[in-house]
């Protein structure tokens, strides 16, 4: 493999990772909080979907290179919508949450579709829409191997690492942070001391309603070009094995998610080699699900979830 291909290689590993980062650390702002989120996969259809909707008609408005941003811009909203749902039913009315998470999922499949079909008089999928061009970094991106591969990438690759700086900033040095981290953990001291547990969590579940869409979005706006009901393919729970592997820690989930980033890239160019072609290419497409299950049980026992992680809280049984 020459240094080309290498370069192209981490370049499509970041690609393919980039919606797992945002899924993953909106994950983690949930979980943080207290609340199980198996939404993720959802909430990434929801943002998928309205990316591509909002984008088609941005674009069909003439906004040229802004019609990306209108449909990242749609997919937060959405995707903050979506989250409200997982958001009432678990934490006002205290619903089993893995459940709730489930029922976003199954909403998310079937209501995405069926608009699909509304606006876009019965097709499968929205119209091809134009996404985000590749913006190389002047003079970084002409290093061997890493400036085709990490700075020759997509906005959408900038924003997500630097957002796994800044959110873990936020969380582990910032009040709010704190906060959060404590009624992931310890709710009825935080409550003692003042913090308004559910209030917390509703921001927890918000934000990842937020980040998941935009992970949603990615995929839509620089891989596929438009939204069909299997855009996503299991790319949710994927940021989920991500979030566990790493710790719920975003530098953890980063590199998480970067894996299985790699593991999705080397199975188009695994298919390069002579040898491949005797392989079933249902085995390669199966490749990153199967390092998914292998990484969830290795990680069984070895990563630690918030203590309080699934708990409803009634701040009346204090």
């Amino acid at each position: 493999m020459d240094l080309q291909t290498l370069g192209q290689l981490l370049n499509t590993t970041l690609v393919f990772s980039t919606a797992l980062i945002f899924a993953a650390l909106g994950g983690i702002f949930s979980e943080r909080s207290g609340v199980v989120n198996i939404g993720l996969e959802g909430l990434m259809m929801f943002g998928a979907f309205a990316a591509a909707v909002g984008g088609y008609y941005a674009q069909d408005a003439g906004m040229g290179a802004w019609a990306p941003w209108v449909g990242v811009v749609c997919a937060m909203a959405v995707g903050v919508i979506g989250s409200l749902i997982h958001a009432v039913a678990s934490i006002t009315f205290k619903a089993d949450q893995t459940i709730s998470g489930t029922v976003i999922n199954f909403l998310a499949a079937g209501s995405t579709l069926y608009m699909v079909k509304l606006f876009f008089e019965g097709a499968g999928e929205t119209p091809l829409l134009e996404g985000f061009k590749k913006v190389p970094v002047p003079g970084l991106s002409k290093i061997p191997v890493i400036g085709e591969g990490i700075f020759n990438s997509y906005p959408t690759t900038y924003l997500a690492i630097v957002l796994v700086i800044v959110i873990y900033f936020v969380l582990f040095k910032t009040p709010f942070g704190l906060r959060l981290r404590a009624v992931g953990e310890h709710p009825s001291a935080a409550d003692t001391l003042g913090v308004n547990v559910n209030k917390m969590r509703y921001i927890g579940v918000m934000l990842s309603g937020l980040l998941a869409g935009i992970g949603g979005a990615t995929i839509t706006l620089t891989t596929t070009g438009t939204f069909a009901h299997n855009t996503i393919s299991g790319q949710g729970f994927i940021a989920i094995a991500a979030m566990i592997f790493g710790k719920w820690n975003p530098l953890g989930a980063f590199g998480a998610a970067v894996f299985f980033g790699f593991s999705q890239a080397i199975r188009n160019y695994v298919q390069l080699f002579e040898w491949s072609k005797s392989i079933p290419q249902e085995f390669i497409f199966m490749i990153p699900y199967v390092l998914t299950i292998i990484v969830l049980v290795s990680a069984v026992g070895r990563s630690a979830a918030p203590k309080a992680l699934g708990e409803p809280y009634d701040p009346g049984k204090r």
